[in-house]
């Protein structure tokens, strides 16, 4: 999503515990050298030889806000009431290019403090039984991202014959200064835990980009070969964890009768058939925002496309692809023409059923993550999307019966 903001020991009542070994497999401590790293077979999640189902929420301002000791208490809260109820896996930022509290300042030079954030969530995340998914880059220019990279690649004149953000998948030296990115996170050792990130199965796995896109190159083929050399060079360094692309679930020229699926028959540089065919790639993820998508059309018409939209990624994902996938991104905006929490209540309920459905069919569907949670005391970042545990019952309530229905088969 594209989105603005302004700028040891846990005692959980037994069934709070039985929660989160039923979702998780076991509930072990961040850097646990002894814990299980979920795989995949086939179109499934799997540790220990049993299928694993995930309910989990997006949170993107995690390392934000644990890189400031005044406000790190927030990502301890929310991952804590996560854990409360039932949620196992969680989506945020190991980025953070240029401008304020960034992570990477410049090339190849960190902010210590703020990767001593990143240190706590991790930390934190495995202490409370939550798995994290961790974000490599951004597409939009929030928080850096690919335009961050071209521009440091032309203050430095490596970049001059570029001119415009595409030159992030193609150009040799910008490249270059995201594999030395990669390489700096995932080989970077937990000053809390001791633990490399590569080694720490708090880690569920690395997105390459949320949501990549080139305005310039609809044909695939720019996103194609930076997705097939990037996830091999991940892939070089860390053997142990899943690797997803951060794709929103366009079609491409692969198959093109599908791209009458997209919103508005829209190219967006993607194809999701072959770019989640690369070996490299174990599951694939769909975003979801018909508010944002199909503007102007009326609730009906929404919710027809949001059932095509899924139903057709999860039977790609059954059929051809034969990986697992993941609603990785889903929400409700109070910003939305006729908002309501019924509304929101309604949406969140009807996605947890297609996934829900399709797990219990045996199908690809791993489970969904809504976009997004957030504490109390962070009206700066509100995008219209955030679910608070303390003040949405109703929402919650939902999430909560999510998480027992995808607890439940865990067990089978």
């Amino acid at each position: 999503m594209e989105w603005h903001i302004c700028v040891r020991n846990l005692v959980l009542p037994a069934l709070t515990m039985a929660l989160l070994v039923a979702a998780n497999g076991n509930c072990y401590e961040g850097g646990d050298s002894g814990g299980k790293f979920v795989q995949r077979s086939g179109t499934h999640f799997i540790m220990n030889g049993k299928r694993v189902y995930l309910n989990g929420f997006n949170a993107y301002w995690l390392m934000y806000m644990a890189s400031d000791p005044s406000t790190r208490s927030k990502v301890t809260t929310t991952l804590q009431q996560a854990s409360l109820h039932g949620l196992n896996v969680a989506r945020t930022w190991a980025f953070s290019d240029g401008g304020y509290k960034a992570l990477q300042v410049s090339p190849g030079s960190y902010d210590e403090n703020v990767f001593r954030g990143l240190d706590f969530v991790i930390s934190e995340a495995g202490k409370y039984g939550v798995r994290l998914i961790l974000s490599l880059v951004n597409n939009w220019k929030d928080f850096g991202g690919k335009n961050q990279y071209v521009k440091w690649a032309s203050e430095r004149g490596q970049i001059s014959a570029v001119s415009n953000e595409d030159g992030f998948f193609t150009h040799l030296v910008v490249k270059q200064y995201y594999k030395n990115h990669i390489k700096a996170v995932l080989t970077r050792r937990n000053t809390i835990t001791g633990v490399a990130y590569k080694d720490d199965p708090a880690v569920f796995a690395w997105e390459l980009m949320n949501e990549p896109r080139s305005d310039n190159d609809h044909s695939g083929k720019i996103i194609q070969d930076w997705v097939s050399e990037m996830a091999a060079y991940v892939k070089s360094i860390d053997s142990n964890h899943l690797l997803e692309i951060g794709l929103e679930g366009f079609y491409g020229e692969s198959m093109p009768n599908k791209k009458l699926l997209n919103p508005g028959y829209q190219l967006v540089g993607t194809d999701f058939i072959s770019n989640n065919r690369v070996p490299h790639i174990d599951f694939a993820t769909v975003h979801l925002y018909p508010d944002q998508w199909v503007p102007g059309s009326n609730e009906s018409a929404q919710a027809a496309f949001v059932d095509k939209w899924v139903d057709a990624h999860i039977e790609d994902c059954n059929h051809i692809l034969g990986k697992p996938i993941l609603l990785s991104e889903f929400g409700k905006s109070t910003k939305s023409e006729g908002y309501s929490v019924e509304k929101r209540d309604k949406y969140f309920q009807k996605l947890y059923d297609a996934a829900y459905g399709s797990a219990r069919s045996g199908g690809s569907c791993g489970g969904g993550l809504f976009w997004q949670a957030m504490a109390q005391g962070m009206d700066g970042f509100h995008d219209g999307y955030e679910v608070m545990f303390q003040d949405s019952s109703s929402t919650v309530n939902i999430i909560r019966q999510q998480s027992q229905r995808m607890s439940a088969l865990n067990q089978r």
